[in-house]
């Protein structure tokens, strides 16, 4: 019963309680809820880093393919002068049979190991294509259907894979 009487005498100590009780929950829930703003910030730091490493790692090994795959590219780049050299002895006239025969092993030889590797010519025969042929030369076209057409092949050209090594150089036909 003495509570009872303290309670009652002393409405403004309960209100006063009751409001530091109320102030304190609230600056708990606004803690509560800042701490899982910040959880969910750093969750999604987390998360993009995460992804940003993953992206890095498969660009890395993406690049580390296409290293490898494309390694002997400027190696048989450096030797189509050699292929080049090869292709005039064979086409020269009062060569000796024998050496002909040498030369054209060689050479034989010499493409099959870059065809292997992944070395293709440029189809020289048809239209010019300025993505891979590249006009050294120009002759009149005799009819409209000539036009940009590829009339000689002065130095062959070559893929590497899918990619462009070296364009043919070529003589078209243009219409004047």
């Amino acid at each position: 019963m003495l509570k009872e009487e303290e309670q009652e005498q002393n409405p403004t100590a309960d209100a006063a309680a009751a409001s530091a009780e109320a102030a304190e929950l609230q600056k708990l829930i606004e803690e509560r809820d800042a701490a899982r703003k910040e959880k969910a910030e750093l969750l999604d730091k987390f998360q993009r880093a995460q992804a940003e490493f993953e992206n890095t790692r498969k660009r890395m090994q993406r690049e580390r393919e296409e290293t490898r795959e494309y390694a002997g590219m400027e190696t048989i780049e450096a030797l189509l002068p050699v292929v080049d050299d090869f292709q005039r002895a064979l086409s020269a006239e009062g060569i000796d049979p024998e050496f002909r025969k040498g030369l054209e092993l060689i050479y034989n030889r010499i493409v099959e190991v870059f065809k292997r590797m992944g070395l293709t010519p440029i189809e020289e025969c048809g239209r010019f294509d300025p993505e891979l042929h590249q006009a050294v030369d120009r002759a009149p076209a005799e009819t409209d259907a000539d036009d940009q057409k590829i009339l000689e092949v002065y130095r062959a050209g070559y893929k590497f894979k899918d990619r462009l090594l070296r364009a043919a150089m070529v003589k078209v036909a243009v219409k004047e």
